[in-house]
This record gives structure tokens, sequence and C-alpha cells, in this order.
């Protein structure tokens, strides 16, 4: 790879060690490395960190190193190797938390409102354990409060997008004025613009559980998350005057 930097580079490396992996595996990679809800069964620690190698498709891969080779490399190379895995690291973690949290909320939600019509949580948890649900919740549970209910409890999050969009954050801190060609926009948009934009969508397609291709299964408050805690770290910095300090 041409101007890679080291780092950037062994992450791609183990991204697509991890993914082909997964080719290989199946199913049985998913259920131990992808993050579940910390209340379900599967849940293991490791997955904070190991969902963030895991990725649930060719073209999710591609977009998410992409992403890391065009982005990270510039923050490398001005950072140094330690400060910008300290950086990307964070992020993804950043990015499971507000994950997390929204499935906290949405699951809290069902669940209070199961419970107020004579469900038992027994009941409740032993069904979703088992894969199932009672077709009697969505009786007193809207449709867009039961599938967040049981998408939360039952869905998993795979994929290093909360932390590339915390570098990409991270570049528009770095270089406000850079214009972004993207195959989808015809004309360049200088990253000042373009990131606030993809974050704000990000957000609408959350809350409204909207999608712009029809799709679901895209974690956008994990997208949000991402590039919360990179806008955070880089106000952090920036006020501190240590964005032009390198770690190595």
């Amino acid at each position: 790879m041409r101007n890679v930097t080291e780092t950037v580079k062994q992450l791609i490396i183990i991204n697509v060690l991890f993914f082909v992996g997964t080719l290989a595996l199946g199913d049985v990679a998913y259920k131990y490395l992808a993050l579940y809800f910390p209340e379900n069964p599967s849940f293991e620690l490791w997955q904070i960190i190991s969902h963030m190698f895991m990725h649930g498709g060719y073209m999710h891969i591609f977009f998410n190193m992409f992403a890391l080779y065009s982005f990270g490399s510039a923050l490398e190379s001005i950072w140094g190797s330690k400060k910008f895995l300290f950086f990307y690291i964070s992020c993804g973690l950043g990015a499971a938390l507000m994950h997390t949290g929204v499935n906290y909320y949405f699951f809290q939600d069902g669940l209070s409102t199961l419970l107020a019509n004579g469900f038992q949580k027994l009941d409740i948890l032993q069904l979703l354990n088992e894969g199932k649900i009672n077709t009697g919740w969505q009786e007193v549970l809207t449709t867009s409060e039961f599938k967040n209910f049981t998408s939360a409890y039952l869905g998993t999050a795979v994929g290093a997008s909360g932390a590339i969009y915390g570098t990409i954050v991270a570049f528009a801190f770095m270089f406000p004025n850079a214009e972004l060609a993207l195959m989808f926009i015809p004309v360049p948009i200088k990253a000042k613009y373009f990131v606030p934009g993809i974050v704000l969508v990000d957000l609408y397609l959350g809350i409204s559980g909207q999608s712009i291709f029809g799709g679901g299964g895209i974690a956008h408050f994990a997208h949000v998350g991402g590039a919360l805690f990179g806008f955070i770290i880089m106000w952090y910095w920036k006020k501190n005057q240590f964005n032009q300090n390198r770690w190595n």
C-alpha cells in the first residue's frame, strides 16, 4: 500500500484476518466475537474490543478499511502510532458505549411496558434467551417499540465504523478545508461541512429508524458515538494544545 502508515497497515491486516477467519468459521465467530447486549447470556467482556475487528460483509469491510487507509494514515503521520492507536480504540469503545446505552434504554422502555401489562420478567427473559418471542408483546408495544425491544436484546454489533467515524471527525479537525471527492456526490465537499453532515444524517436515521438504502442492521448510534467521542478527544487535545505533540 502506497503512503499507508505502519499502525494503519497493521489494523487493516488484523481486520482482514478476522474477516477471513469469519468466512471460514461462520456463525461461531460471530457468537463469540460480535458485541451482544450485556444482559444477554452470550455477552462476553472481550466483545467490547473484538467486535471492532468483525465485519458483516465484503462491502462493509471494504468501505471501513478504505476510510481507515484514507484518513487514518494522515493522522498517524502527524501524531505518531501510539497516539493514533489510542484515539482509534477510544472512539471504538465510545461507539460501543453509545450503542449499548441506547439499546439499554430501548430494552428497559419495552420491558417496563410489558411488566405494566401483566407479563413476568422471568418469562420474558427466558423466551428471549431461547431466541423466541411472545406474540402477545405486539399487542401492547407499538411496532417500533417491539422492534427496538427485541433487537436491543437479541441483536449484535460488528464493525470498525465507530472508530472510523471518530477518525473522520479528527481528520476534519486537522484538515477542515480538505476537499473530499466521493463516488455518490459529483462535487468535492470540504471536510468541515461533510463530516458534520454525515453524523447528523446518522443521528436522524437512528432516531427515526429509517435507512437511506432501504435495508436495516446499521448501528447508527454506534456511528454517532464514535464521532462524539472523537470530537470530545479532539476538543480536549486542542484546548490543551496537545494535538501538536507526538507520543513517539
